[in-house]
């Protein structure tokens, strides 16, 4: 091959070539972003509009519909999933894989703002749009604990750390959280409105006044010009309480004459604990591609040196640092890395010393140019990545040691060092290439998977496929040259002791098996069909999970309160969950959050909002805590929290994959509330009934009950009241209304909110003495035109495109898995009898399993499919070669399958990858026996003779490269991360099978049907 003789007659070229690639190698290793997951951003966004006291129903008619009208007229648009709650609507915005998803977040963002000026309510707390992105996960999380500082002294102390770690360019959204805000608020006494007739808006107004900053814009002086400042914000509480609000008849009111201006704390809605002790979380996330061990050594010093200078009663513990599991999980994995190549370096030993050191130096040469093309497109250094450098490490030796070896045979047979080299190289060179295209091939589709999962796992068949490359180059290239530099000639033609036994133990293994398979060719297809129909069939019996759970040490206790519970109660159930949690000496940190959910802090759980019967415990284990032990911790809190007489306690581990609020999702869609109560407790009882099943969840099973104000509209127009100003006034009563802000003495924005005198919560009397002006400025007493009442409501209202839906939901128990208990579960919903209009739909692991392997994957699929037969079709230009080259797939897929089993793990995205990519190595096993064969007919051999000399001379290279790839598959397979393992066993198992039975079943597929071979006229290669 002209390259070949290239690389290896210009040498000098060669090595500056392989030495700046190894360079330039191991700088990208250590300059490379490093994740402990992949960076992805799918085109989905989280849209949150809060509105405190605003029902279910209002807020579907207020903020909902007009929000989904709006979105849903988007181009490109694929789904919105909706979910109404107290005060809370969250929008779940997916678009088509494909836009630009900065451009679809300015358009959304730009859309949402002319929607709050025309028509939102003008009194929505917070409208919020976010990306949903991997980088959104905090990369660490610290907790200030004090029981007796002042809430000042710990806010304070928490602002200052955030202050300092905003000052590193590569963190982002430093926040903290569990301590109520300072606000300047003021109490405002209505009867004293009353007595002096000031209508509510003139006081509002004016506060509204004196709150704005505006500037006073530039004037020219001579030859300079100085800029006019106003009189800006409010600067402290004093200037709010002089506010002037009235001034009529030479009689001025201050805003001090008819309320109590003071800092007060905000509303309590978050309550946070740290193994029992009250404290402060203070997060950090951290940017896109960068290095998070370079961002680390920058916010520990800091971390340190502010710990120092804390007061002795504040103390500082950093409870989550994700740098720490990545240095460990990366630190694993480079272990098995290196542990791979010890085990290939001894699966060597047969090619000779010399052999073996070149196959040595062609490793990571092949690892740092295929680094080199990763980092060029984008990819990072996480576990993916790396168990793609691990499963190619066993790959990429295999060019190596085919073209190495057959350089040894050539020199073995006495030829002359430079005529092995070239010819030797020619002689296998088309098949390396053939080979290294297919197993491209096999793991293109993979690069292609649509979807979030497609773009989280792309960096593994990426890793492969660029190493895999690399090394069909330096096999191509470097490996003759330093074959010519290295190898000799060698005395005796069976090589060293290692290879002799080799050759003997499989000339043996096959010495008796091989004459009859050849004898009884027809019978021995039979059984091989036999072992393929037995491979698919026991597909079945591993069960399948997209996605496995995580390893990590770590799991999520939601405590679910019985409905309207108030946050003081919910707080007092945490505190019990805690007490049992104490008990337990594995569990190192337990962090509670009463009213919200934890930070996030991994990538696919993302934080609840604020909710007052919510609570959420992250709970933490020693960090080479093994998954057995998490899992049986998991199990015995499970059993503990069971009869949980005060609330619903959910012990969860985390998944891997797509985000899914349960594995087990049935959507039951219409319109009636009632109607879809009542079947959605038919669902309900289904799930309940199904052995596997846990924490089935249906949140219409209760209604919520509201305070009702219902205004008797004649009345108010009689009086000359507008109903707006009552809704105010009651809004006012109940949860205040921002009227401006100030700037605090640490430099930060604070709220100044106007409101009526009350506790720590709002009570029903609240509601009491309340005056409404009418448009003459007359003070109205809000019970003359309003009845106050209770009425019940929906808890939660869904709505997936636009459509009404209610949801059941259900986890699926330890040793189940959601598609099993789906078999039996489905032919019991398609009994239910639903009006009409109405159905169901499943989403949770069946929806992401859709998303992940459906659209566009089937497409690419049958593409790579026919680039597969066309390469094939280049290799051995007849269909007969092709069929027999293919015929050893079912073969491997029952190794793997057999192993599966055997280990216990299900059929998985990841399992389905190794099988895909298992295809592509049998395939290249296959390709070299039967491109020889066809050699050796060329040459003028007989059929017979030709089969049994390619099985004698090209089955050696077969089991060397098996071995060496098993050999450094190995420590993937006994990796505790079962997003890892499944993967390198499918491997494994493949290649065991594929290799004993592919030397039986390919010789007799092409005696069965040999390809029609033209006569080489010219001198032989061998």
């Amino acid at each position: 091959m002209k390259i070949t003789n290239f690389a290896v007659k210009n040498y000098q070229f060669t090595l500056i070539i392989f030495l700046l690639v190894s360079v330039v190698g191991y700088l990208t290793l250590f300059s490379m972003p490093r994740s402990e997951d992949p960076s992805t951003h799918p085109p989905q966004y989280l849209i949150t509009v809060i509105y405190p006291g605003t029902s279910p129903k209002d807020m579907e008619e207020q903020v909902v519909k007009p929000i989904e009208n709006k979105i849903y007229g988007l181009e490109n648009i694929d789904k919105i999933l909706t979910t109404v709650e107290d005060g809370v609507a969250a929008f779940q915005v997916k678009f088509k894989y494909g836009v630009d998803v900065d451009n679809k977040y300015q358009e959304i963002s730009t859309e949402m703002k002319a929607l709050q000026n025309s028509e939102l309510p003008k009194d929505i707390y917070l409208i919020k749009t976010e990306k949903i992105a991997s980088s959104d996960v905090k990369i660490l999380q610290v907790a200030l604990i004090s029981e007796n500082a002042s809430d000042k002294k710990l806010r304070d102390a928490a602002d200052e750390l955030k202050t300092r770690l905003e000052k590193i360019t590569n963190l982002k959204d430093v926040k903290y959280a569990g301590i109520p805000e300072q606000e300047i608020r003021i109490d405002l006494q209505l009867d004293k409105l009353a007595q002096l007739k000031i209508p509510l808006n003139v006081v509002m107004g004016s506060l509204q006044s004196e709150a704005a900053d505006i500037p006073g814009g530039s004037i020219n002086l001579d030859s300079k010009v100085f800029n006019v400042k106003t009189s800006g914000k409010f600067k402290n509480a004093d200037d709010v309480a002089n506010t002037v609000i009235y001034n009529a008849n030479g009689k001025i009111i201050y805003m001090k004459d008819v309320a109590e201006v003071g800092y007060k704390s905000e509303t309590v809605d978050h309550i946070t604990r740290i193994n029992g002790h009250r404290c402060v979380l203070v997060t950090v996330g951290m940017k896109d591609n960068v290095n998070i061990t370079d961002v680390q050594k920058q916010f520990l010093p800091i971390v340190e040196d502010f710990s120092k200078d804390l007061p002795q009663n504040i103390k500082l513990v950093k409870n989550f640092d994700q740098a720490n599991m990545v240095s460990q999980r990366l630190g694993h994995l480079g272990f098995d890395f290196t542990l791979a190549i010890v085990l290939v370096i001894i699966t060597l030993l047969p090619l000779g010393s010399r052999a073996s050191l070149i196959v040595m130096i062609s490793i990571p040469l092949s690892l740092a140019l295929g680094l080199i093309v990763m980092n060029a497109f984008g990819y990072s250094l996480n576990q993916l990545s790396i168990v793609g450098l691990v499963v190619a490490l066993g790959l990429l030796v295999d060019d190596s040691i085919v073209v190495v070896e057959n350089i040894e045979r050539w020199l073995r047979e006495g030829h002359s060092k430079m005529d092995a080299v070239l010819k030797g190289t020619k002689q296998i060179g088309l098949a390396v290439v053939g080979c290294t295209a297919t197993l491209v091939i096999a793991f293109l589709p993979l690069a292609f998977l649509p979807d979030v999962s497609g773009e989280f796992i792309r960096s593994l068949p990426m890793a492969i496929i660029t190493s895999v490359l690399a090394s069909m180059i330096v096999a191509m290239t470097l490996v003759p040259f330093l074959g010519s530099r290295f190898l000799k000639t060698h005395e005796h033609g069976e090589g060293n002791v290692f290879l002799q036994y080799l050759q003997k133990f499989l000339t043996r293994s096959y010495s008796r098996v091989m004459p009859k398979a050849l004898q009884f060719p027809k019978t021995t297809i039979a059984i091989s069909i036999a072992l393929s129909i037995t491979a698919f069939g026991l597909f079945k019996a591993t069960g399948f999970k997209l996605f496995p759970t995580s390893e990590k040490p770590m799991f999520l206790i939601n405590i679910k309160m019985p409905l309207q519970a108030n946050l003081t109660e919910s707080d007092r159930v945490t505190k019990l969950v805690e007490a049992e949690l104490k008990n337990h000496k594995e569990i190192v940190f337990y962090t509670a959050n009463v009213g919200k959910g934890n930070p996030q802090i991994y990538y696919n759980v993302h934080p609840q909002d604020r909710k007052p019967d919510f609570a959420q415990i992250f709970v933490q284990l020693e960090d080479e805590a093994k998954p057995t032990e998490k899992t049986a911790l998991i199990k015995r809190l499970r059993e503990k929290f069971k009869t949980m007489p005060y609330a619903k306690i959910e012990v969860k581990d985390f998944e891997q994959g797509t985000p899914l609020e349960a594995n087990i999702v049935v959507r039951l869609f219409g319109e009636d509330p009632a109607v879809l109560r009542k079947l959605s407790s038919q669902v309900e009882t289904i799930l309940r009934n199904q052995k596997g099943t846990v924490y089935i969840n249906n949140e219409l099973n209760t209604y919520k009950t509201d305070v009702k104000v219902k205004i008797n509209k004649e009345k108010a127009r009689t009086l000359g009241v507008m109903t707006s100003e009552a809704d105010k006034v009651v809004r006012l009563a109940v949860a205040g209304l921002t009227v401006g802000d100030y700037i605090d003495d640490r430099g930060d924005a604070r709220n100044v909110t106007l409101t009526l005198p009350r506790d720590k919560f709002s009570n029903l009397d609240a509601l009491k003495n309340l005056y409404v002006n009418n448009i003459q400025g007359t003070p109205i007493a809000l019970n003359q035109i309003a009845e106050i009442s209770f009425e019940t409501s929906p808890t939660t209202i869904n709505h997936f495109n636009k459509s009404r839906f209610a949801k059941v939901t259900a986890l699926s128990d330890k040793g189940y898995y959601a598609n099993d208990l789906l078999t039996e579960i489905i032919p019991k919903l398609n009994k239910l009898k639903m009006p009409k209009g109405y159905y169901y739909k499943l989403s949770g692991e069946k929806e992401s399993e859709g998303d992940a392997l459906g659209g566009n994957f089937l497409s690419v699929i049958i593409l790579s499919t026919f680039l597969f037969i066309g390469v094939l079709l280049l290799q051995f230009k007849t269909f007969k070669g092709i069929i027999i080259v293919l015929s050893i797939i079912p073969l491997g897929i029952l190794g793997g399958v057999v192993l599966l089993l055997i280990n216990g793990s299900p059929m998985s995205l990841v399992a389905i990858i190794g099988f895909i990519g298992l295809s592509g190595i049998q395939v290249k096993n296959s390709l070299l026996l039967v491109d020889f064969t066809n050699q050796l007919r060329q040459e003028g051999h007989s059929i017979d003779e030709a089969i049994a000399i390619a099985g004698e001379t090209r089955f050696l290279p077969v089991v060397l490269t098996s071995i060496t790839a098993i050999c450094g598959l190995i420590p993937l397979a006994l990796n505790s991360n079962p997003l890892i393992a499944p993967l390198a066993i499918v491997l494994i198992g493949g290649l065991i099978s594929s290799t004993i039975l592919s030397r039986i079943v390919t010789p007799v597929m092409y005696k069965l049907m040999p390809p029609s071979i033209e006569i080489d006229t010219k001198e032989p290669l061998n």
